[in-house]
């Protein structure tokens, strides 16, 4: 009997113990809880962080919130930002880099009214343009750049609206076209009832400039703590296999990202909606970043004639080492 009790208190004491804690991994979204986070809010769920000996919290972003700003100020282990956004951060002395990419394509486009005679990039010129800001104009900008079409208005130029995350300035035509992502604000509009063929939009993606979106980041610095590194490769394991889940059960996904909307502002069909075209994106990841993608995306920013977004190629700012801990 004392040898049973011995044993059970052994194990108490080790069930107890700080060594067997879980690992404490804080995620900073870079918008507010959607269907564009459901892989990670599915593998919280779904036991996949636990599983891996994870203690996983996910921060919800805002208008007010900047992922860069977060991690640098050690709010977060990591965050999800556009590469564009993280590129620019870096440049100007922020070192972070990507860990992994789970977003494969990406969804940002523009939406115009079609009875503006708007037909293709040639037809912007004159025109009102909606942009969202806080590190999502740099595509734009850098389109624009290409095509040779100034952003400081004129009738040879764009007039850029810095647009709020709504789609108001369109439907209250304050602006011929203005920024949608395929996943939420393109329904957004038609939930206002306009028709799609009143519409005619432009995907970053067909235009050749699609830039890489929704990247797991973290500081380089704390890469070269093995213990850090091992916990981000589970974290990355874990979260591709909730991306990947998602992706095959988009309803129960777009559930789950209810249960954690602690706003309650979100609904089930637009939701649902959401979650079918996420898993387009996240198609074909496996969340070990592409080089070939990482460069058309370098390239894109550099092709911002005088005023590019990043004024050199990157060096270090993507690494393979976790996804290939993670996937193998």
């Amino acid at each position: 009997m004392k040898k049973l009790l011995s044993g059970a208190a052994l194990a108490l004491s080790l069930a107890a113990s700080p060594l067997l804690a879980a690992d404490e991994v804080k995620l900073q979204l870079q918008w507010v809880t959607q269907a564009q986070f459901a892989g990670y809010y599915v593998a919280l769920d779904k036991g996949f962080y636990e599983e891996e000996g994870l203690d996983v919290t996910i921060l919800p972003g805002g208008p007010d919130i900047a992922p860069p700003q977060v991690l640098a100020g050690g709010g977060a282990d990591a965050m999800l930002n556009w590469m564009p956004s993280a590129l620019a951060a870096r440049e100007k002395g922020l070192p972070v880099v990507n860990i992994a990419q789970p977003f494969k394509t990406s969804g940002l486009m523009l939406t115009c009214w079609k009875d503006t005679g708007i037909t293709g990039p040639q037809d912007f010129k004159g025109k009102t343009i909606g942009v969202w800001f806080f590190g999502n104009e740099y595509p734009f900008l850098s389109w624009m750049s290409q095509e040779g079409i100034p952003t400081d208005g004129g009738d040879d130029g764009v007039t850029v609206l810095k647009q709020g995350f709504n789609v108001d300035p369109l439907l209250q035509r304050q602006a011929d076209c203005i920024s949608t992502m395929t996943y939420n604000e393109y329904g957004q509009v038609l939930d206002a009832g306009v028709a799609e063929d009143e519409l005619v939009t432009f995907k970053y993606e067909d235009m050749g400039v699609a830039t890489l979106e929704d990247g797991i980041y973290v500081l380089e610095e704390n890469l070269a703590d093995p213990a850090f590194a091992d916990k981000m490769a589970r974290f990355v394991k874990a979260s591709m296999k909730g991306w990947k889940y998602a992706e095959e059960h988009p309803e129960e996904a777009a559930g789950i990202v209810l249960d954690n909307d602690a706003t309650g502002a979100q609904t089930e069909a637009h939701q649902v909606r959401m979650m079918g075209e996420i898993a387009k994106l996240t198609a074909g990841s496996n969340g070990a970043l592409d080089p070939a993608d990482f460069d058309r995306t370098v390239n894109t920013l550099l092709a911002g004639g005088s005023d590019p977004v990043i004024t050199k190629a990157p060096e270090g700012a993507w690494t393979h080492d976790i996804t290939d801990k993670a996937l193998n």
